[in-house]
């Protein structure tokens, strides 16, 4: 089942030339096209289904800078910034509320890490993250239950709406005059004197002079036909969301196995922290030696199965005619089941550390597709070997919550303009020029 998401109508028509098209419209999407109409660009966002029917809407809703990898860590603080504005900017509710946000420590090695963190990153970026005592942690967190250590907490963090929030930031687009195209797949891109000229939809060809690819985990099957080799992996998560519950905690929390948001309607949005499923495909074995070094870091959170999603992208075709229907016509939305053995022990963790979750009514379950690269930090970046051509991927899991200001800094990178960050850790080249990227041991 896919969560309820705010419906945004595709335009009517199809323009023959703009400045910059977006592919994909989920978070990532929706906020470069909103801040590169903000400065004036002309741009098209096109879309195979409709705006965030995929990750976008069945993500946690956190929007953190605690815990963030060093390297993603000013991003997310900008994009935090940026969060507690977009009511504003967008001028409609996204569902933001600074909240805050405690990660639980069990045990000394959990604690270990925060405190690492905290030190190594929070505290060098002047955040107001910081350790608190297992009493404080009740304090923050009321109706608190068993054997906790202690907590990181971050009182500025926050939380928002996903089924709300992408919407509402593609409506503002809108309004800035950026095109917005549902039920409208872009088949590929056309170049010219080897710089792109284009992209043929699925309703024609649209001429621009740059495209940003914001596909989520459909990116990594968009370069392949362009020959260029883009390090992503898919791993299914599994949600569920409850009822109105009256004596939960306001603040986001993550403990041993769950991790939980409180929702604008006073439901939950309930999840395992650390406990996913891979389907295994051919990628994971082209892929193998750039995911080896978050492979041996792994400690039993990602759980591998063999499926018949092995055997769909086996017979995937690499290329395809761009005259003819691609597989992002045939597959419109990722819409995975959640798995009932991981959200069985979802609720067995919840409810140990917070007992009112007893009595919690589940409305619905849903799973989600997130888009994995070997560092777990995203690619923000053009690619020189396609002048004009732009990626905004793989973020991990943290897109949502980082979407502000990976938008922005799309948009920047775009325009040929000052950073708001440096990109130099989010490079596409990172994965060919000897880097070796791996995930932060912080984070």
């Amino acid at each position: 089942m896919a969560p309820h998401v705010d419906r945004v109508p595709g335009d009517i028509t199809i323009p023959r030339s703009t400045g910059v098209v977006v592919i994909g419209g989920g978070i990532i999407g929706v906020c470069t096209a909103f801040f590169l109409a903000r400065k004036g660009v002309a741009v098209v966002l096109c879309e195979k289904g409709e705006i965030a029917a995929e990750q976008s809407s069945r993500n946690w809703g956190w929007c953190r800078k605690m815990g963030r990898d060093p390297r993603e860590a000013p991003l997310a603080t900008e994009a935090l910034r940026l969060w507690a504005e977009m009511n504003s900017l967008v001028q409609a509710e996204t569902g933001f509320r600074r909240s805050g946000i405690v990660y639980l420590c069990r045990t000394r090695k959990e604690l270990a890490k925060r405190e690492a963190w905290h030190e190594q990153v929070g505290k060098v970026l002047g955040l107001d993250s910081h350790m608190i005592t297992r009493d404080q942690a009740a304090r923050v967190l009321p109706g608190l239950a068993g054997p906790w250590l202690a907590g990181l907490y971050t009182p500025s963090d926050g939380r928002a709406e996903p089924a709300h929030a992408a919407p509402a930031i593609a409506e503002a687009a809108r309004a800035l005059g950026a095109g917005i195209l549902t039920q409208c797949a872009v088949r590929g891109v056309e170049t010219q004197g080897g710089r792109v000229s284009g992209v043929i939809t699925e309703q024609g060809r649209i001429a621009c002079d740059s495209v940003v690819l914001a596909g989520g985990a459909w990116s990594r099957l968009f370069c392949r036909p362009m020959g260029l080799r883009l390090p992503q992996l898919k791993i299914r998560s599994s949600v569920l969301r409850t009822e109105p519950l009256s004596g939960g905690p306001e603040a986001s929390v993550s403990g041993v196995g769950f991790g939980l948001r409180k929702r604008l309607d006073g439901g939950y949005t309930v999840a395992g922290w650390g406990r996913d499923i891979t389907d295994l495909t051919p990628d994971h074995f082209r892929f193998f030696r750039d995911y080896l070094p978050a492979i041996r870091m792994a400690v039993g959170g990602v759980g591998p199965r063999l499926g018949r999603r092995f055997f769909q992208e086996l017979l995937q075709a690499a290329r395809w005619d761009l005259e003819t229907p691609s597989p992002f016509e045939r597959m419109r939305v990722l819409d995975p089941p959640a798995h009932p053995a991981i959200l069985k022990q979802v609720r067995a963790h919840v409810t140990a550390a917070f007992p009112v979750f007893h009595t919690m009514r589940v409305a619905e379950t849903w799973g989600g597709m997130i888009d994995v690269t070997p560092d777990a930090i995203p690619v923000i970046s053009g690619i020189d070997d396609v002048p004009g051509f732009f990626i905004a991927t793989g973020f991990s899991g943290h897109g949502f919550g980082i979407a502000p200001g990976a938008g922005r800094l799309m948009a920047e990178i775009v325009m040929g303009e000052t950073p708001v960050v440096d990109p130099a850790a989010f490079r596409y080249n990172r994965f060919s020029d000897g880097t070796r990227p791996t995930p932060s041991p912080l984070a």
